[in-house]
Order: structure tokens, then sequence, then C-alpha cells
């Protein structure tokens, strides 16, 4: 049987392939040798001066050719370094074997016996055949001989194992399929490796860091990608960069660090604050990017595009980054610590302190219902006039300061507090409090903060994590890397302070962005924390069970969108409204629809628009931005030939808010580029009747 060596030369050992087919031979007729990379076994080269027996039995000194022996040998070398190569062993017809031969280099390595010990080439020649018969001179004394297989006794001759009577091939009924496959990976594997040859030989003369190439074969597409040692042994040192959020100087910078393949540190002074101190004793400025080659400050933007330009970047990176980084460069931000904020306790806190310490909260009858975790207004009253010694109008004002600041409720929201019998809760006692996701154990004691300063600080945030954990069009996130990072984990931090904040206060526009930027911010936490949900079912519970706590009111993905954002109106396939009439939540719907809400909202799937986040001054024009971004990448489709327009179906869901088709498809004139609004118009214009169908919608996560 044809066999590799360790240097990947074709060898041959016929005694040891008999000694391993001897009881198959027996049982069958074998009619042609197996061999490797197609050579027959009736013709044996010999290194230097072997002998070849040709048909008339005349046997004939050659020189071995070393052409393909090399050609062997590169390709090995190749292996080692790029891919595996795997050799066909195949069955050969014996009309094939008479115009075909064995090459081997160095015989003698092959089966460990010194040339000079292997005699004349008759010793290992293998003659014509006679008269049908094949006859075979026996290897030399001191080759290595064939030992009987585990089980056999009496082992045969080795006359009888080199006695084989020829048949007809089994070749000559393979399918056409079947050599048409074999001469198309054969042809494959040599210009793969000639392809690989000739880049090994083209990267000598170019010394790139990070050099890819690619190249394509007859529906192969192959992609070489070389490791540069020398950078990572070059380059010890640490580059650093001072950042805000959504800024695009920042963006710039970030995006030539990623294009050259340099690792970094961002230092995003929106999400830690405490490093903007740190930011004015190194640059004198708190203007950003700021950027630091170890501890040496480089400079902004202006000073990495000039050295770009100069096409000195690389040595001067090398010379700077050389080192290991010093104790004194930026240091880079650490898990787990937050930033030192003086939060104001509430001047209330004293006296509801004292209220939850000594009101019986109790399990209640009220209007035939059973009211849990429950106090009567009498009995605060009274508390509040023994402990604090105050009059009863002192106390009944006091009571309505702590409805107003969502310290307690009324039990049926009906009103913020009155004397008489009524019962009230603490809000740590409400029922939806156990489902809300961003309350942890308590309420947030702390001076409310104002749902603008709140809203802001969410909003740097969570841009801070899409800039760093998303792609670049926003269409892809990384939910896995969001989870791990420092800024998810102040995020979590952050939404306790939305406990008790006063909503009300803000104007329209800050409301529109406030519940705009929580919706996505949710959605990102949801998906964490659950995954995407999968069927109707699940993804009904997605939309309605997580909820935050936010200004003393439970606040689902359901409610925001619908309630909210939409001015109270149902959701697709629903018959309630979101609020009833008693709800004191209405109170913050939009006073109008607004149809861009629906670009601006990201819900985590592949069919729904990127993901972003808003500010309350430029809100609109944002909005604007994002529509012309949904339709411009496959929001919509216009087919002349059938006359149909291609949807995506959020405008089938709420053609409440976009009106009728033929009012849509002018509506969305305004958010398209010059190629689709001009087949849009064309349509439109001549008259003739224009089909509306609606795209698949893909509720895959946008992972």
């Amino acid at each position: 049987m044809g066999s590799l060596n360790g240097d990947g030369i074709a060898g041959y050992d016929m005694a040891g392939e008999y000694e391993r087919k001897g009881e198959k031979n027996s049982k069958e007729d074998i009619s042609g040798g197996y061999v490797c990379e197609n050579f027959s076994s009736s013709e044996i080269f010999s290194d230097g001066g072997g002998l070849i027996s040709d048909d008339s039995g005349k046997q004939e000194a050659k020189r071995c050719p070393l052409d393909m022996i090399k050609d062997s040998q590169e390709a090995m070398e190749l292996d080692q370094q790029f891919s595996e190569i795997e050799i066909e062993k195949r069955h050969v017809p014996v009309e094939d074997r008479q115009d075909m031969s064995i090459m081997t280099e160095n015989l003698n390595e092959v089966q460990n016996v010194p040339l000079e010990d292997l005699g004349s080439g008759a010793d290992t020649a293998v003659s014509s055949e006679t008269n049908g018969d094949e006859q075979i001179i026996p290897p030399h004394s001191q080759l290595p001989k064939p030992e009987a297989p585990p089980g056999l006794l009496n082992p045969p001759s080795m006359e009888d194992y080199y006695r084989v009577e020829r048949s007809q091939s089994l070749t000559e009924n393979l399918p056409a399929i079947g050599k048409y496959i074999r001469d198309r990976s054969n042809s494959l594997s040599a210009a793969i490796v000639k392809r690989i040859s000739s880049f090994k030989e083209s990267d000598e003369s170019k010394s790139k860091w990070n050099n890819v190439t690619e190249f394509n074969l007859s529906g192969l597409k192959v992609i070489v990608k070389q490791k540069d040692e020398n950078r990572d042994f070059a380059l010890k040192g640490r580059i650093s960069f001072f950042s805000r959020s959504n800024c695009r100087d920042c963006t710039a910078v970030r995006l030539f660090f990623r294009e050259k393949g340099l690792k970094f540190v961002e230092i995003n002074v929106d999400v830690y604050p405490s490093r903007e101190k740190e930011l004015m004793e190194r640059t004198g400025t708190s203007s950003v990017p700021q950027i630091f080659f170890n501890e040496k400050f480089f400079g902004g933007l202006v000073a990495l595009n000039s050295l770009r330009n100069s096409g000195d970047f690389d040595r001067r990176l090398t010379e700077m980054l050389g080192r290991k980084c010093p104790d004194d460069a930026p240091a880079p931000p650490v898990y787990g610590f937050d930033d030192y904020e003086e939060d104001t306790t509430d001047e209330m806190i004293a006296i509801v302190r004292v209220l939850r310490q000594r009101l019986p909260i109790q399990d209640r009858l009220m209007k035939m219902k059973i009211v849990n975790n429950c106090f009567a207004g009498a009995e605060m009253l009274e508390v509040m006039i023994q402990h604090f010694d105050c009059g009863r109008k002192k106390a009944i004002e006091i009571g309505k300061q702590l409805a107003r600041k969502h310290f307690i409720h009324h039990v049926f929201r009906e009103h913020d507090f009155e004397a008489g019998n009524h019962f009230y809760r603490f809000l740590e006692h409400e029922p939806f409090i156990p489902r809300c996701i961003n309350f942890r154990g308590s309420t947030n004691d702390s001076e409310p903060k104002t749902a603008a300063a709140v809203g802001q600080r969410l909003t740097k945030i969570m841009s801070a994590i899409l800039e760093s954990y998303t792609s670049d069009d926003r269409r892809h996130v990384d939910y896995m890397g969001i989870s791990n990072s420092e800024e998810f984990r102040r995020y979590v931090n952050l939404v306790q302070d939305l406990h008790r904040v006063d909503i009300l206060a803000l104007s329209t526009d800050e409301k529109l962005a406030f519940f705009l930027n929580l919706y996505n911010a949710m959605v990102i936490h949801a998906v964490i924390r659950g995954g995407r949900p999968n069927g109707v079912i699940d993804r009904r519970s997605f939309f309605s069970d997580f909820q935050y706590l936010v200004g003393g009111n439970v606040y689902s993905l359901n409610i925001i969108k619908n309630g909210i954002l939409r001015n109270n109106r149902r959701s697709p396939y629903s018959l309630m409204k979101p609020f009833s009439n008693a709800d004191k939540r209405i109170e913050l719907a939009l006073p109008k629809v607004n149809p861009l809400i629906h670009f601006g909202l990201c819900n985590g799937t592949r069919s729904s628009p990127s993901v972003r986040f808003f500010s309350p001054k430029g809100v609109e024009a944002e909005l604007r931005c994002a529509a012309r971004e949904f339709f411009q990448r496959d929001g919509i489709e216009v087919d002349l030939d059938k006359r149909t327009v291609h949807l995506s179906r959020t405008l089938k869901w709420f053609n409440a808010d976009f009106g009728q088709e033929k009012e849509v498809l002018k509506w969305i004139m305004d958010y398209l580029d010059a190629t689709k609004a001009g087949l849009l118009t064309h349509l439109l214009s001549d008259g003739g009747a224009v089909n509306v169908a609606y795209h698949n919608y893909d509720w895959s996560v946008n992972s």
C-alpha cells in the first residue's frame, strides 16, 4: 500500500500491504493495487540508479526525476503554515498502470536501510507480467520482513503473498460523476497550493501590519491572514483617549484605531464624571477627544490626522509605545467602583421613617375587595399629631406632600391624600413592585432628581454603550458584551433614580425624548435579562411583563409605546386601551400622535429600526433622520413591472397612525432618496392601480 513517510514523500511497502490484506485476498479476487497519488504498483523507481521493468520484461536503469518530489516538499512546508493537505488514495486500473510510475526519494530512508546495503536495483525491481502472471523479485534480505497477522499460526510464504492474479479493473464501472469530483479536487488542491505559494512570495516584499489577502477559486473564497508578530512584540504600551457621548470627533478617533487594529482604552467622561477633573489637569482643557500614548499627551483629532497624512504614523507609534506603560499614564476604568456623588436626603424622610415604624400595616376590606398591606388615613394623622406635635391641618398637608413625592398612594389611586375613612399604602408595598426590574429591595429615599437630569444621564450612558458594543450602522447589538460592561452596571444603578421622579414637569419634547430613550434602554435590558421571545405568547409577555418603576407608577414597554407615545391607543390585535379613564398615568400621554415615533423605537428585532437615543432639543429632526434611514435601508421597495410597493409590516399594524395606503405612499415620499422617490412618483402619477404588499417581519434578535 502506498504511504507517506514523515517527510511527506510517497513510499511503498508492498510486503506490509499484503500482510495486512492476507485474509482478504483469500476471499476475493484483487484486480489492482492500491497506490498513493495515482501511481501504479507494478513499476518502481529506485533512488539514484534503480531499475524499471517495461512491457518486454527488460530492465533498464533510469534516474528518478526530482521535480514532483520538490513540489511535494514545498506543499508540505505550506501545509505546516496554512492548511491541512489530504492525499487521496485511489484504485488504479490494470490498463493504466502500464503508463504510470512511482517515484520515491531516498527509498533507503523510507525503509531505514543504507543505500549501499540495497545492492543492485534488480533486487527491488518488479518485472512485467509473463503469461498472465506477475514475477516479483524479492526485496533485499536486510529490508523488513512481513509479520504474520495476530491469530494466524501458519502464515503463508512470501511467494504466496506476492503471487496475485490480475482481473478486470473495478474502476471501469466508476460513475462519471466520481471521476469528475476526483479531477476537480486535484485541480482545486493544486490551485490553492499555487495561490498560497504566490501569496507567500509576494508577502515577503510587503511588511504591513494585519495584512489580509483574499482570492476566489471557482466557487471557493479563500482568505489568508498572517499574524504579525512584530507588532505584538513592539507595542508594549497603551493607547488611551478621553471622550464624550455623541461626539463626532471621538467617533472618528475610535474608527481610526479600529481600522488600524489597535487596542485602546476609552475614558468617557459622561460615564465617568470624576475623570473630567483628571482630563483638565492633564490637558488644560475639557474638550475631547484627547489622546495619550502611555503617559505622553499626543493631542486631539487634528494631531492624529496630521500624523496619519504624513505617512509616519506607524514609526512614531512604535517609538512611543515600544516600552511598557508606566503607572502615571491614564488608568483604565475599573469595573465595580462608582464615582462619589453626594446625595441629598429627602427632607420628608424623617417623617416617613416614623410612619413606617408606627403605622399598623394590615390587609383590609374596602369596596368588597381585600386590600393588602395598607393603613388608614386617620391612623396616619393620629401618629403625626402625637409624634410631631402638630395640628390636624398641618398633618393633612404633610400627608399630601408625602403623596406628591410618591412615598404613599391611595390604594385605588383616586386622590392624593384626604382625611376620612380612606386607605393608603407605602410605595414599597404596591402589588406591582415585585415585578419592577429597577426596584432592588427598597425605594430610593434620596431627594428626587429632576426627570430631565435623569433622562440626560441615561441618554449619555446608553449612547456610550452603543458606541462601544454595536456595529457602525447600529443594526447589530452585542448584548453579551453590554451585560459585562461597566457602563451597563452604572445604568442599572441609575434607573433606581426613576422611582420618584416628577415626569409631569417635563415639556412635550422632553417627554417625547424621555420615553423614546427609556423604551430603547428597557428593550436592551429585557433582552439581556431574559433573552428575545420566540412565540406570540412570549412576545406578549416580553412587552407587557418587563416593567420599570417610574415616578411612583409602573411602566411596561406596551404602556410606554401605546399609552404614552401613541396617546392611549390600542396595540395591534388588542381590544383594550392601556389606560382607563381613572388612571392617573393618562395625564402623561402625548397630546398628539407623531407617526415618526415608530422609526425611533427599536424592539430588539432585525426588522425594527436601528437602535438610537434622542436629545430633547433635536428630537423632531432626529426622528426624521431615523425615518429616512429606515426607508433607505429596506423599509420600502418599488417594483415597476408588477406595479407593487413593498412596505414594512409596521405601517400595516399601526395604520391608525399613518392613515390609508394611498396617504401613506404620499407621506413616505418626503423620506425617500432620489431613486426610490422617482420610481414611486412614476407609479402614483400615471393613473394606474398601485398594489401595496408588506414584508414578513423578522422577529429574530438583532445581535
